[in-house]
């Protein structure tokens, strides 16, 4: 195994029961991820594009296979130590971005800081300055734009400075303009931090920014 590798997936699989069936989602699935990589898989809906970032992610465990994070071996480990990992070193932004509708935008972003034990909202307020939203820093997700709230998504996925960003079709919810920008915000900030970016799309324009291209198709990883 490389020394650079940031988090490796070696052989993964996933089925799932639907209707009494086995239906076989992931198949075979190897991918490394190195320090400040940046990646897109692309894939038609129901493609397992989703699922294989929420392997990558912990928030699901394989089948078959494993992950390995700087070299050491995740399978084995409990839920709670998964979890502690996932929160130190993971950050994830998703396309329904996810915010809490009762805290504020600087609330939502200080929020992984706070479970950790770290809450600090200065901080938070330069990460919100960091996406051009400090002076939105008080207002609820309700009275925030579609890609506003994505960016407060970023922020709060950069909040303890993981090592991996996973992003699930981070632009999917937004007009085509708004994608390209949030995608630039995203891309700026986790190369500010030196965090790796893996970004799952079905969109080709976004899947070409990107120097390492994936296809999902039929469970399996190939290059674009």
């Amino acid at each position: 195994m490389s020394d650079l590798s940031l988090l490796t997936a070696s052989g993964i699989g996933k089925t799932y029961r639907i209707g009494g069936r086995t239906v076989p989602i992931l198949s075979g699935i190897d991918l490394t991820i190195t320090p400040g990589d940046f990646l897109t898989i692309r894939g038609a809906s129901g493609s397992g594009k989703t699922t294989l970032l929420q392997i990558l992610g912990g928030l699901l465990r394989p089948d078959e296979g494993g992950l390995a994070w700087r070299g050491e071996v995740l399978k084995g480990w409990s839920r709670a130590r998964v979890a502690e990992w996932r929160g130190r070193y993971v950050g994830f932004v998703f396309q329904s971005y996810q915010l809490l509708p009762e805290f504020s935008a600087v609330e939502n972003v200080d929020l992984p800081a706070v479970i950790a034990g770290k809450g600090n909202r200065a901080e938070s307020l330069a990460l919100l300055e960091s996406v051009g939203l400090r002076d939105r820093a008080d207002h609820r997700p309700t009275e925030l734009s579609g890609g506003e709230q994505q960016r407060v998504a970023i922020a709060r996925a950069l909040r303890n400075r993981p090592g991996l960003i996973l992003a699930d079709e981070p632009t999917g919810s937004l007009d085509r303009e708004t994608g390209r920008e949030v995608l630039r915000v995203l891309r700026e900030q986790a190369a500010a931090y030196g965090a790796a970016l893996a970004v799952v799309t079905h969109d080709p324009d976004i899947a070409a920014a990107a120097p390492r291209r994936f296809l999902m198709e039929n469970g399996k990883l190939g290059g674009a």
